[in-house]
């Protein structure tokens, strides 16, 4: 299929570097970092010109680039971490449980309206914030499963971890980032 659109990559950094910008720092939460992701992601996308069919649009697939930019550094960043950080901020998540094994949370207005929360900008403040405060191993896995919505084999490969080792580090990332949203005023915390 012939490109109805020729690439143009003199102006991609004014058309498209805001929006990859926002995107990688959404994930990497460091702004360098984000800013060197998007220039690989240009150099990237210069170099694989020919992978461009048209079919969708160049910012689509700029952001695909992205994406997999963002998986690499992963996957070199877990290179560094050898092994799990067990010296987490967290609370053991049997006081999140009463003696039958039910959750004891509350559920409030931003769990059981998701579509309502989605489009507070507020909320996505408080989540970014909370991210902020997860160990890294915590919010890599948070993001690529819940932002990225890659799968779980990609992401075990990415971070180079077992299944379950994913299942435990999400499930503990959910946990912490409830409880921060909670203290932020995004939910109520009741026990039974």
């Amino acid at each position: 299929m012939e490109n109805d659109r020729e690439l143009d990559p003199s102006r991609w950094l004014s058309e498209y570097g805001d929006i990859l910008y926002r995107f990688a720092l959404g994930r990497v939460r460091n702004p360098q970092t984000a800013e060197d992701l998007v220039q690989d992601t240009f150099l990237a996308a210069m170099k694989g010109s020919e992978s461009f069919s048209g079919r969708a649009k160049e910012s689509t697939w700029l952001i695909g680039i992205l994406k997999h930019k963002i998986i690499d550094h992963f996957r070199k960043h877990n290179r560094m971490f050898l092994t799990e950080d067990l010296e987490l901020k967290e609370q053991d998540p049997q006081t999140f449980l009463d003696r039958k094994g039910n959750w004891t949370l509350g559920q409030s207005a931003w769990i059981t309206q998701p579509e309502k929360a989605y489009e507070l900008k507020e909320f996505w403040k408080h989540l970014n914030a909370c991210l902020g405060k997860l160990s890294e191993r915590h919010r890599q896995v948070y993001v690529l499963r819940e932002l990225q919505d890659q799968d779980a084999e990609e992401i075990c490969e990415a971070l180079e971890i077992s299944p379950s080792n994913l299942w435990v580090t999400l499930h503990r990332a959910r946990l912490q980032l409830k409880e921060c949203l909670i203290q932020k005023g995004l939910g109520t915390l009741t026990r039974e």
